[in-house]
């Protein structure tokens, strides 16, 4: 069992998903059920499906979860430009955040990659 800790990958998206939580608590009170609800789960769903994985038995159960893991960092890709386009964003904090979850999914991409090759 690896601890999820120890990965860059989960300490980087663990500090997005604080940054998302702290961004959308300015977001319109009456988008509290819509995008600012939507946004918190996609970015946390990031840190948690590594943690998650890391507790599998196999190689192949980690790199599922590292997928889900993707797959949750694209939707958080397209509603942080829903955000800007809503202009609940300005663009400068929409740029910050984007280029953090391209970082994320670089990282998780090269994960899997590794994790694939060493199999």
């Amino acid at each position: 069992m690896k601890d999820f800790r120890d990965l860059k990958v989960w300490k980087k998206s663990h500090l997005l998903t604080l940054e998302i939580y702290k961004v959308t608590s300015t977001f319109p009170k009456e988008e509290i059920y819509g995008i600012t609800s939507q946004m918190r789960r996609s970015s946390s769903s990031i840190p948690t499906n590594i943690a998650e994985g890391c507790g599998r038995g196999s190689d192949a159960e980690f790199v599922r979860f590292l997928f889900i893991a993707m797959g949750s960092a694209n939707e958080l890709d397209y509603q942080l430009l829903l955000a800007r386009d809503l202009k609940f964003l300005n663009e400068e904090a929409y740029l910050n955040l984007y280029a953090e979850v391209v970082e994320i999914k670089k990282m998780l991409s090269s994960l899997i990659n590794k994790i694939k090759s060493d199999n």
